[in-house]
């Protein structure tokens, strides 16, 4: 019974070798993110100055802030009860707002994402607070401490929504600052001090689940995004074969990321004795390139298809190189959190895109999204051959 669970009635029962599933609610809750994703590669798309890649970047850390720690809290809380559902619908409300308002944020509806953005943070927050019984301090003053340092970033994200072009980004900056150190510092606050490691434990199989599914959410956007492009779009040899190469591409990031990585670190998070830290370290911070650059490689889909011939412009090669070699950073060093050696493949993976940049402007786009697939499917298949000849503890050679 849930009232009788000794973790508190509204907490997941956590049964011992057994992951908690992924609830269909938390997937429904996911689906917004779709929308949010799209959004944020469509800004950038319609953006892409030094000033609008700022604008964009500070409006993707929001999103994935908002949502990885939405996944924290439905670690830890139940979504099957009827409390925690009502909570992640009105945190559907929530994001829908923040969504829609993404185009926008620097413009005319700054208040209206800054409004959404804060209530979600310090609204979940708050709830979980609420939901956790008075016996177990160590989570309670956990919630109290995060709950401090949300409420103090909520201030400048209410600020910049309230202030105009050029403060309102430093106000963002600040409360993102504020939000992104305070798991790095333990979430410190007078009296309370710091948290311990006890009171950050998740259950490791269902957080590595959640952030392999948000991949997934990242990789489906583009590959729909893609397709909705070329239908619109007199099909010719040049655009189905950029067609081709953007799937070939997706395809490639898919398998780098989970053919050996996602299982390897659910197992390991699993196993851990401090499933918090791992978590903190490999889900919450070294996923965020791995979106990252999942949604880069995206917008330079798009511009390939729309324009696969003449020389590639700066927007082009910067999206189209900068895409995987964002992902590949964080693909190796999400692995190296987990594995404790840094992927060679990842690593030549990486300088072979570096190299490509000194050649990408004498390339078509189309042959430089080709050669950027061709590296990427090198790095699957050079990983996959290398961890499946010898386990996974060994290092490449």
């Amino acid at each position: 019974m849930a009232a009788d669970n000794p973790r508190g009635a509204m907490f997941r029962v956590i049964t011992p070798n057994q992951h908690s599933r992924v609830t269909n609610a938390e997937l429904f809750f996911d689906l917004v993110f779709v929308f949010a994703v799209t959004q944020v590669s469509h800004t950038l798309l319609h953006h892409f100055t030094p000033l609008g890649a700022v604008h964009v970047t500070v409006l993707f850390l929001a999103v994935w802030w908002v949502w990885v720690y939405t996944a924290w809290v439905t670690n830890w809380l139940d979504p099957e009860l009827t409390p925690v559902r009502i909570l992640i619908f009105l945190m559907m409300l929530g994001g829908l707002v923040l969504s829609t308002t993404i185009p926008t944020a620097f413009e005319g509806r700054g208040l209206w994402f800054a409004i959404a953005y804060a209530t979600m943070q310090v609204g979940r927050t708050a709830f979980w607070l609420f939901a956790t019984p008075r016996h177990r301090s160590l989570v309670r003053h956990n919630a109290i401490r995060i709950l401090v340092w949300l409420s103090a970033s909520a201030i400048f994200w209410i600020l910049g929504g309230l202030a105009d072009d050029e403060a309102r980004l430093w106000f963002w900056i600040a409360a993102l600052t504020i939000e992104y150190i305070s798991p790095a510092v333990r979430f410190w606050v007078p009296k309370l001090g710091f948290s311990s490691v006890e009171a950050w434990a998740v259950e490791g199989g269902h957080m590595a689940e959640r952030c392999a599914g948000f991949i997934i959410i990242a990789l489906g956007e583009a590959v729909v995004v893609n397709g909705a492009t070329f239908a619109e779009l007199d099909w010719t040899a040049d655009n189905i074969l950029a067609f081709v190469s953007a799937l070939v591409g997706s395809v490639a990031m898919w398998w780098i990321y989970f053919h050996k990585g996602a299982e390897a670190g659910s197992d390991w998070i699993s196993k851990s004795a401090e499933s918090g830290r791992l978590a903190r370290l490999a889900y919450t911070y070294l996923h965020m390139p791995i979106v990252a650059g999942i949604i880069l490689t995206a917008v330079s889909d798009e511009l390939v298809l729309k324009h696969p011939t003449g020389h590639s412009d700066v927007r082009t090669i910067v999206s189209t190189i900068g895409g995987p070699l964002v992902f590949l950073v964080g693909t190796i060093l999400f692995k190296h959190s987990i594995r404790g050696f840094l992927q060679l493949s990842h690593g030549i993976g990486i300088i072979l895109l570096l190299a490509l940049w000194w050649f990408a402007a004498d390339l078509s786009p189309l042959w430089l999204s080709a050669a950027t697939s061709a590296i990427m499917i090198v790095v699957a298949v050079w990983e996959s051959l290398s961890l499946g000849a010898k386990p996974e503890e060994a290092e490449e050679h």
